[in-house]
């Protein structure tokens, strides 16, 4: 289907209404018939005596009957435990408050490691290339050795250890070694400021942290033992830190003896041999992880999750929302801070590969993950609306550099990809290829619209609700409805929502969190459309949409226009109170970073205001633009639209710690333009 758009033109709204009928593309009979979706849903239609033969059909049932369905994914996919039980839910009716499988014992490592061979576990590049590859028997046995270690230092369940660590072999390792002991994992990448990281860490109270000497991003080399020092002297918890050698070699690196409790990871696992592991048998609800909200307006929320729910989300994720099979391999662009390197490293459970990979995306010229990607056969590659906006402006087309053989499903998640990156990806990366924008996040560690192999692509649109998760876009009197925008909601348990927030006793912020606005049901916080189709539009977080005249406006809705013009690299948007004597009413304020020559001038304000006002409504067009040199974004590189809304309105930016660049927040204080 051909998707040529001419630059500086607009579809018409009839035109894109046409386009948006028909599939961007569509998957093959072949394909559908060998899906690992197919072949459970037919599963589930034969043992159950179902009449459905549609997946929206399907869908509804793994909603309507979660305990069946939560029961058949645990048994389909193989769930390893030394007991499941006969109860699958208590108290289904409530939330938070419902209970999974309370008899079950289990481990999450042990089902992470069921693939023994020599097949390759992990795959690791850098911006240099190729770096190495850690099998699944070597992968074991290290992973054994750190158990023990671990053991030795008098580490119990429940304990808590810390990575402050690039994303290498061994932070997976690491991971495995401390879940296999039903210790409590937790991470953050080495791009944190000291004062970000005892934010997080600090709460949590770890007795052991992993670091790496440094990291490499954009051809240099960042040593981060001078802030590990710091780091420890405000964890006063810790029995012991061990460095992993990663810039430098091990006898490199031996002023690590001058920070107290350290040790060297190869001198720390030297007097064990590996082993069997002795996996420790846990409840359902038994904490694994604990990640960090983004922290842009306050303290870090401390978000809790479960063995048990985050297995069974990996499971139903990995082998039926993406269909991966033992040999596959996995790719996503992440760092260790943000929950799709828990995502990314729980693919071990599929028996897949898991392609690592640390430094910047644009190296060789934009070109190295496509370079890694067809050296390494990647099945799956992953990435950000972002980087595939990124990649179309800087003129890459792989679909003419690289073979990209293997590549069935391109995923997308971080924001909301714009319709116009559809058309790049089809056009310029790959034609044959799903296409998955996904969107979900830490608080669930899974998606709500999710991929499916099963299904054909819409341009702009995420291809589906995810199995056995209700969701549902309400309005502000919470109704249901569809064909209109709403906040996406979840009406009924999940097996991997939350068991809590750490130290919120009683359990109050948790429930502010996610269950202030309508009771018994799940606000997620983004401003969304379910499709009569079933498909899913995100306008952007329901926090941030704009609301000129009391209409609402979700910001993706800009962004999708503004950012496919030419001269303008990247942009937010923002609702100023106006007017300052009465501030019962916002009016839209757009900055624009553009690419490198260009400047905000008359001519360049009314190509803006037109695209957005022809491709949208009169309201969305800004009553202000203006031109900035940064936009300031989280370590994830999500824009801080809450942050700049602060600043440009007089309030505190909350915490800029959780910020790639908090510099960037200056340059929207008392900016002239805005005063009239």
């Amino acid at each position: 289907m051909k998707k040529a758009i001419d630059k500086g033109k607009v579809k018409t709204k009839a035109a894109k209404r046409a386009a948006g009928n028909a599939p961007i593309w569509s998957p093959s009979a072949q394909a559908i018939e060998g899906a690992q979706m197919t072949q459970f849903a037919r599963h589930i239609v034969r043992k159950y005596h179902l009449d459905k033969h549609a997946y929206a059909d399907f869908y509804q049932w793994t909603v309507d009957y979660p305990e069946e369905f939560w029961s058949e994914i645990w048994d389909y996919c193989g769930v390893i435990a030394s007991k499941k039980g006969a109860t699958v839910l208590l108290d289904g009716d409530k939330m938070p408050g419902a209970k999974w499988f309370p008899e079950a014992r289990l481990n999450f490592a042990e089902n992470l490691l069921r693939r023994g061979d020599q097949g390759d576990a992990f795959v690791f590049w850098d911006e240099r290339g190729f770096q190495r590859r850690l099998s699944y028997s070597s992968l074991t046995s290290e992973v054994s050795r750190a158990a023990q270690a671990m053991a030795q230092l008098g580490l119990r369940p429940g304990d808590r250890v810390a990575a402050f660590i690039p994303n290498i072999p061994e932070t997976g390792m690491l991971a495995l070694a401390a879940l296999s002991n039903g210790i409590v994992w937790s991470s953050c990448s080495p791009d944190f400021g000291v004062s970000g990281v005892l934010e997080r860490f600090g709460q949590i109270e770890p007795k052991i942290l992993f670091v790496a000497d440094g990291y490499r991003y954009g051809g240099r080399e960042y040593d981060v033992l001078e802030r590990v020092a710091e780091i420890a002297a405000g964890l006063p918890s810790l029995r012991k830190i061990v460095v992993v050698p990663h810039l430098r070699d091990k006898r490199d690196l031996a002023h690590v003896a001058d920070i107290p409790k350290s040790v060297l990871l190869d001198e720390w696992l030297r007097k064990f041999s590996p082993q069997e592991i002795a996996y420790a048998q846990l409840p359902f609800e038994h904490p694994a992880y604990i990640l960090f909200s983004s922290g842009t307006t306050g303290t870090p929320k401390c978000i809790v999750h479960g063995v048990g729910g985050a297995l069974l989300q990996a499971l139903k994720m990995c082998k039926l929302q993406f269909d991966l099979r033992p040999g596959d391999r996995m790719f996503y662009f992440c760092t260790t801070n943000w929950v799709v390197w828990n995502l990314l490293f729980q693919t071990l459970c599929a028996e897949a590969t898991v392609l690592l990979y640390d430094g910047s995306p644009f190296e060789r010229g934009g070109n190295i993950l496509f370079d890694y990607a067809d050296e390494e056969r990647c099945s799956h590659f992953g990435t950000s609306a972002k980087f595939i906006d990124s990649m179309e402006k800087r003129g890459l087309a792989p679909i003419e550099t690289h073979q990209l053989r293997e590549l069935r499903m391109l995923l997308s998640t971080g924001s909301p990809l714009v319709a116009e990156s559809y058309d790049y990806v089809y056009a310029k990366v790959k034609k044959d290829v799903c296409l998955a924008s996904i969107s979900g996040g830490t608080d669930i560690m899974a998606a709500f619209a999710d991929a499916n192999p099963i299904l054909p692509v819409y341009r702009g649109e995420l291809q589906c609700r995810s199995l056995g998760t209700a969701v549902e876009v309400y309005d502000e009197a919470g109704n249901s409805i569809v064909g209109q925008k709403g906040e996406l909601v979840c009406t009924k348990p999940v097996p991997s929502m939350p068991l809590g927030f750490w130290n919120d006793r009683g359990g109050e912020k948790y429930r502010a969190a996610y269950y202030g606005k309508y009771p018994n049901v799940w606000t997620h916080g983004d401003w969304c459309e379910l499709t009569e189709r079933g498909t899913m539009i995100v306008y952007g977080r329901s926090d941030a949409t704009l609301n000129p005249g009391g209409v609402r406006i979700g910001t993706a809705e800009i962004y999708r226009q503004v950012e496919k013009i030419d001269e303008v690299e990247e942009s937010v948007a923002i609702g100023q109170l106006w007017p300052p004597d009465n501030p019962t009413d916002t009016r839209v304020i757009l900055f624009v970073r553009l690419r490198p020559g260009f400047n905000l001038d008359t001519q360049l304000e009314e190509k803006i205001c037109t695209r957005i006002r022809d491709s949208t409504t009169p309201r969305h067009v800004p009553a202000k633009i203006v031109q900035v040199s940064d936009i300031p974004r989280t370590k994830n590189g999500k824009v801080v639209e809450l942050a700049v809304k602060a600043v440009v309105n007089g309030m505190p930016a909350g915490n800029t710690d959780a910020l790639a660049n908090p510099e960037a927040l200056a340059l929207f204080r008392n900016i002239p333009a805005l005063a009239a």
